[in-house]
């Protein structure tokens, strides 16, 4: 049976005539991989949470990073944290990981796949699938230079005479780059991120079959969790954007169906930092992505803080959760992949439709007051925009000079809105871990993301994470107790309603789940009292203190409310 749906699948990517031999293929590489993935559990709930990090954030020395990254784990965030989101762990040669020299293999300064077996033990894993683009010193292009006639159509040849104004350009970089191969040929080969990172053809449907085999490999390698990096490029058509074009979609839509079979459980997330109705497509009719990234959560909470002003963001959160409340009565299991500090900056595009070009300059003034960096794209007009924030979360949403419990306690409110909002919550290592700007790592590499990149060793961490009152062990701390918190109310599932509040600009608000099970999320973003008028009162969860339903929250003071026992019998 499933062998038709893949063959029509097949179909209309590559058309009839090729689909039955692809189909074979395919149907090889599922009998390959059956039964090889650990049995994962059928969806998500309020105890999944990730934490977001590089294999060798943490280091010890003579050890392979990923064995210092397990114990580091297995200390500080189990029971808290249910998967770990690593980051490229292959060999590379440029963008932090991102430029793969091999897919199959784990970068050895950090271990081996028995590293990672061995760190799925107590977490699920999510591993990276950069497969839109690939390192020129690979074996694919290598070989592709050299004449190897296997590798001849795995990339993209383009004459550079031809118009490209209508393609989507995600950074200020030239679109194509020329190589000369080993009969002294020259061509010209779509890189659209890089020099060092080489499209990949994906109209070849070998290299479809190449990133089936890859992604049942880290399926049964424990990455529970896939993410498909840049996933909106991986098919180009001259003329077009060459982005989120039909057959893209239909290529995810078949990986989903293979994993489905071949090992069940496993979950694609999608990362396409663009606007939201672009974005959140990927779902499909539920047979696409089970997650994708939520790009405007970041930038929207970023420009209330800044602003003191919610009424953007709960405008926003009413329209995204009618759209979240449509899926979930249509029975599909897709949710949001939250995140607001990631090993990118923060991302600009997807405020498009939602913020004015005055809100997203205002943001760039502040983050370059606080010593980030501002990223432009080209627009195919000859003018730039902004296109990322670089710099750490926790120096865009406080003052330098803040004391180290007044930075926590800012810090702490945003995440606190992250916890709280439908769908799944990811956490960067450093926003778990308190961190700042490191404006040494960025200006000694050149490379801007790396303000917000920088690795620890182990005994310094813990270190400082052991000192009472310091700024990594008020946020470690307080971010384990309310992910603790978190995942004892069934309220904060995916699949659990949500209300927005309307409460005024100074506060947002949001009732997660009905009933008994409710519970109601009060923040105050400012830096002044704000009153708040609710329905009700209740119990805070977080500190065990009542509420009634007009109390005063203190300048970034955030409420967990429960109803009371009385007003569980009143309903």
């Amino acid at each position: 049976m499933f062998a038709q749906t893949i063959t029509q699948k097949v179909a209309d990517i590559y058309g009839q005539e090729q689909a039955p031999q692809i189909t074979e293929d395919i149907l090889a590489l599922i009998d390959k991989w059956q039964g090889k993935a650990p049995a994962y559990p059928a969806w998500v709930d309020q105890t999944t949470s990730y934490l977001i990090t590089y294999g060798d954030s943490i280091s010890e020395q003579g050890k392979p990073t990923l064995a210092t990254m397990k114990a580091f784990a297995d200390k500080y965030l189990k029971g808290a944290i249910s998967n770990i989101h690593i980051l490229p762990m292959f060999p590379y040669t440029s963008d932090d990981g991102f430029s793969v020299v091999d897919y199959r293999k784990v970068d050895p300064n950090l271990g081996d796949w028995g590293e990672l077996n061995a760190l799925a033990e107590n977490f699920n894993l999510m591993y990276d699938c950069v497969i839109n683009h690939i390192s020129k010193s690979s074996d694919w292009f290598q070989g592709y230079l050299a004449g190897d006639e296997r590798y001849q159509d795995y990339f993209v040849e383009s004459d550079p005479s031809l118009d490209y104004s209508s393609v989507t350009r995600p950074r200020a970089l030239p679109l194509l780059t020329s190589f000369t191969k080993a009969n002294g040929e020259t061509t010209h080969v779509w890189t659209t991120f890089s020099d060092d990172q080489i499209d990949i053809n994906f109209a070849n449907p070998q290299i479809l079959l190449e990133s089936i085999d890859i992604l049942l490999m880290y399926a049964a390698n424990g990455g529970r969790s896939i993410r498909l990096d840049a996933i909106g490029f991986i098919w180009k058509v001259l003329g077009t954007s060459c982005i989120h074009l039909p057959q893209a979609h239909d290529i995810i839509k078949l990986w989903r169906l293979v994993l489905d079979i071949a090992a069940s459980g496993t979950l694609l997330i999608t990362e396409t930092n663009v606007p939201h109705p672009e974005n959140v497509a990927y779902f499909g009719d539920g047979d696409e992505a089970h997650m994708v990234y939520q790009f405007p959560l970041p930038p929207l909470t970023l420009h209330a803080f800044l602003s003191e002003d919610s009424s953007v963001l709960t405008q926003w959160a009413e329209g995204l959760t009618r759209e979240a409340m449509e899926n979930l009565s249509a029975g599909r299991q897709t949710t949001y992949f939250n995140f607001l500090a990631s090993h990118d900056g923060i991302g600009v595009r997807p405020t498009e439709g939602i913020l004015t070009d005055a809100d997203r300059q205002f943001m760039c003034s502040e983050v370059e007051r606080k010593g980030g960096r501002v990223n432009y794209k080209h627009n195919g007009d000859g003018t730039q925009s902004p296109y990322e924030l670089n710099i750490n979360y926790l120096s865009a949403i406080t003052e330098p000079s803040d004391t180290d419990y007044d930075k926590a306690r800012k810090f702490l409110a945003a995440q606190s809105l992250l916890l709280s909002f439908i769908g799944v919550p990811a956490i960067y290592y450093h926003s778990f871990l308190g961190s700042e700007n490191d404006i040494a790592g960025m200006e000694t590499s050149g490379i801007n993301r790396r303000i917000n990149r920088e690795k620890f060793s182990l005994g310094e961490l813990e270190g400082e994470l052991n000192t009472h009152g310091s700024l990594r062990q008020q946020v470690y701390g307080e971010m384990i107790t309310l992910l603790n918190l978190r995942q004892q109310h069934a309220a904060f599932s995916p699949l659990s309603k949500q209300t927005v509040l309307d409460l005024g600009k100074g506060l947002f608000g949001l009732i997660r789940g009905e009933g008994e099970e409710r519970v109601t999320y009060v923040l105050n973003l400012t830096s002044q009292p704000q009153q708040v008028n609710l329905a009700q009162g209740g119990t805070d969860l977080i500190s065990g203190e009542a509420f009634t339903a007009q109390p005063t929250l203190a300048p970034y003071q955030f409420i967990w409310l429960v109803p009371n026992t009385n007003q569980q019998h009143e309903q």
